[in-house]
């Protein structure tokens, strides 16, 4: 799913949707018709009765507190004192995670932003050199406004710019030193792709090879384990340090990781205090992110098989429909999440997205459709909890009725004034 003001704070400033979606810093220039086109789309998601998923973040107040009062007691000693300044609770989180990705040790960060910068800082010290080997479309270099080089004094050399993750030839065939590789497991710019088991120690191998510590951006390294057929602690074995994220696939009220040896996590929370990252009290944040792993980490491999079946049944829904153009990507989900593209103007999809949402109480794509390309949008998807009531019939009707309300916008026949009204984009 596109990332917007909903999912992940931060990226529609920096990243074009078709539909107005974004962060608050966008809001400011969005034009008129696209912005009550997102109003529309984030009211009928609230309100639809069948969606694929339906994201905590997107409650009430209310809903959100009584969620973690009535949670928190499953996971940890409510009469044990609140926390200050990293003890308590943050430190029982910081355990738990070192477990899980079988780490010396970890470290709470209240973002993955400050996480990495941290992290690469770190890393850079000790190698000796400010760069950093990565991704085109890694996080950093598209929607963080050139953080690591603005605050953290790092430069970054692309490895690769195509839709998936580098390969060991092009890591050995940077034409520059680097002192660490960071790869982004599941790349989700480029679809949430995974590279095979074997591919990815390839890869860390000839890092190695050039002397470079390899580190994973694994904000959704949790439901990776499908794909790679390996425990968290197994994948997270071959890096040199891991970041993870705890609110993009375990629900909770934000906050990040950063696991590794027990010297880096030492250093790294010193940087962390000098970041102004030492928060005075974060118990409701950590205690989410402990709920999280209890809850929904679990549930993570479901999701991803549950992915595969509402994958295939679009593309079936799309073929028996007869567009002529449609693309899901990857064809078989790597994780829970993928891409849609079809073609036709992001404005006229989101368009017919509200529609069936206000209309039938169903919403097929909850996410913003963005600009692929001349006359192609794509979209995200992503199957949780409420998706698993799907069935491949129930994906295939709901695709056909879509379908149906995407021909009215494009042809102005859906009982508005058609392009115009939600864009006028061409």
């Amino acid at each position: 799913m596109t990332e917007t003001a909903e999912q992940d704070s931060g990226r529609g400033a920096v990243r074009s949707t078709g539909d107005g979606a974004g962060d608050g810093a966008g809001h400011g220039t969005e034009e008129p018709a696209r912005q009550r086109l997102r109003e529309r789309r984030t009211a009928a998601f609230r309100e639809a009765e069948r969606v694929l998923w339906r994201p905590g973040f997107l409650g009430t107040l209310r809903e959100r507190l009584t969620q973690l009062y009535e949670a928190a007691p499953e996971v940890h000693d409510l009469d044990e004192r609140a926390d200050a300044y990293g003890n308590g609770v943050v430190e029982v989180l910081e355990e738990r995670v070192a477990a899980l990705l079988g780490t010396e040790a970890a470290a709470f960060f209240p973002t993955g932003t400050m996480a990495q910068q941290v992290a690469l800082r770190c890393w850079a010290g000790r190698t000796g050199t400010p760069t950093v080997a990565l991704h085109a479309l890694a996080h950093p270099e598209v929607h963080e406004r050139g953080a690591f080089g603005a605050v953290s004094g790092l430069r970054t050399v692309r490895v690769t710019s195509e839709p998936r993750l580098p390969t060991a030839d092009e890591v050995r065939a940077v034409e520059e030193p680097f002192g660490a590789l960071m790869l982004e497991l599941p790349l989700r710019d480029a679809g949430f792709v995974l590279p095979s088991w074997e591919q990815l120690t390839e890869v860390v191998e000839a890092a190695r090879e050039r002397d470079a510590v390899v580190h994973f951006d694994g904000a959704r390294l949790w439901e990776s384990t499908v794909h790679f057929g390996r425990s968290l602690a197994e994948i997270a074995g071959l890096a040199d340090s891991v970041y993870v994220s705890f609110y993009k696939s375990l629900d909770g009220l934000g906050g990040a990781a950063l696991a590794g040896p027990r010297t880096l996590v030492e250093e790294a929370k010193v940087w962390r205090h000098r970041y102004g990252g030492m928060v005075f009290q974060q118990f409701p944040t950590a205690l989410s992110a402990l709920i999280g792993l209890e809850r929904a980490l679990p549930r993570l491999p479901e999701y991803v098989a549950h992915a595969r079946v509402v994958a295939r049944a679009l593309r079936e829904g799309f073929a028996e429909a007869g567009v002529p153009w449609a693309r899901v990507h990857p064809e078989v989900p790597h994780t829970h999440e993928f891409q849609v593209w079809l073609p036709y103007p992001a404005d006229v999809l989101g368009e017919a997205a509200a529609l069936q949402a206000e209309e039938t109480k169903t919403m097929l794509f909850s996410a913003p459709w963005d600009r692929g390309g001349p006359g192609l949008s794509f979209t995200e998807v992503t199957v949780r909890a409420p998706g698993l009531e799907w069935t491949a019939d129930d994906v295939r009707a709901a695709v056909a009725d879509f379908v149906a309300r995407v021909t009215a916008v494009a042809d102005g026949t859906d009982g508005t004034d058609g392009i115009s009204e939600v864009g006028g984009q061409e």
